[in-house]
Order: C-alpha cells, then sequence, then structure tokens
C-alpha cells in the first residue's frame, strides 16, 4: 500500500500539479479557506471528494466520532486558528451514518482503553435518542435508531462547540455561522441537520 500511495503521488503531480502549476503556487504561500470541517477519521468520507472541492477550499479537523470536546487542546487550537487568523466564516461538523464510533456507544469493550473515554463526549446524544424512543408508541428498526443517534450527536457537538467563548463572540457579531450535516454513505448525499447563525447566551 505504501509503494501505491508514493505511485499515485507521483501521477498527481504529472497529472495535475503541472498542469495547474500556478494555482498551486499560490496556494504554496497562502491559505485562505472559508469553511471549517468538523468530521470523522472515516476513510470513506474523504471531504474534497464528497463536496467537490479543491486543495486550499477547506480547513479541516478530523477526528473518530466528529466531536467537539472542550478538553481536546488540539481542537482548541485548530478554532483559535480559524476563527482569529483565517477568519473562516462558516463551520460544519459533518457525521455520516454507519460511523464506528457511534455504533460503538452501544459496545461493552474491556480491550480499549482510550475509545470509550474519547466517545463520552457522544454519550448524551444516545442517551437523548434513547429517552425520546421510551415515549414513542411504535418502534423502529436498530439501524434508524442508530441513524438518528449520528444526528443528534451533530446536534450535541455543535452545542459543545458553542462552549467556546470566541465561538460564541464570533456568532453573535455575524461573522460566524456553524452548521450540522450528516453525510450518507450509500447515496452519496448530505443531510442539513441543523445550521445556527446566533450563539446560544449564556
Amino acid at each position: 500500500m505504501i509503494s501505491t500511495l508514493l505511485d499515485g503521488n507521483r501521477r498527481f503531480v504529472t497529472e495535475i500539479f503541472d498542469k495547474e502549476r500556478d494555482y498551486f503556487a499560490e496556494l504554496a504561500k497562502h491559505q485562505r479557506p472559508t469553511v471549517l470541517w468538523i468530521g470523522c477519521s472515516d476513510s470513506r468520507v474523504p471531504v474534497n471528494t464528497i463536496t467537490q472541492t479543491r486543495p486550499g477550499e477547506i480547513f479541516v479537523h478530523r477526528n473518530v466520532g466528529n466531536i467537539v470536546a472542550t478538553n481536546d487542546w488540539n481542537l482548541s487550537a485548530v478554532l483559535e486558528f480559524s476563527i482569529n487568523h483565517l477568519q473562516i466564516p462558516d463551520i460544519i461538523v459533518c457525521g455520516h451514518y454507519g460511523c464506528g464510533g457511534i455504533a460503538a456507544l452501544d459496545e461493552d469493550n474491556d480491550e480499549d482503553r482510550y475509545i470509550p473515554i474519547w466517545l463520552n463526549n457522544a454519550y448524551k446524544a444516545k442517551e437523548r435518542v434513547d429517552d425520546k424512543l421510551l415515549e414513542l408508541y411504535f418502534s423502529i428498526s436498530p439501524e434508524q435508531r442508530m441513524n438518528l443517534i449520528v444526528e443528534e450527536n451533530v446536534r450535541l457537538q455543535l452545542e459543545h462547540l458553542q462552549e467556546y467563548p470566541f465561538v460564541r463572540n464570533a456568532m453573535n457579531k455575524g461573522s460566524l455561522a456553524v452548521h450540522g450535516w450528516v453525510y450518507d454513505m450509500t447515496s452519496g448525499d448530505i443531510k442539513v441537520v441543523q445550521r445556527n447563525n446566533v450563539a446560544c447566551r449564556d
């Protein structure tokens, strides 16, 4: 696989890079992305492919379960750089149906040490969906339930996002909007789950 990656890079240079050398030369000088994408690390959700965007257009942060954890210094630095230095006007939190991280919320796995700790940041999404389902007078399939948890997790992470004071301030000034999306691997479509222009007040 490593050789395949290097072969792919050589094809990229000859088939794309060399033909768009001016574009990539400008990119080498600076970046001006207009979107910060917070998505899942899943290899089946390639950001530029599913949005048909070019290098330099999207600033990307990915992790298991597209989680916004307020104690994650990596994400905190990404957010700070995006808002304070790149002046990015839109943040997207994008989940996807069939997410293994979200499915793991139902699992008791004694072998993993770090995954369960990380997924604590998404557990409330599962609780919210299961509480709502208890109030229904009809049942849904396990797949439908999991899809609802995926969607609710996106909403939950948008709430976590607004716990950052500088994110709330930018939203309230009108310089930042946040969006919740879910990608469907079976159709290729993106579903808009939520859009917030103004932050929740303290």
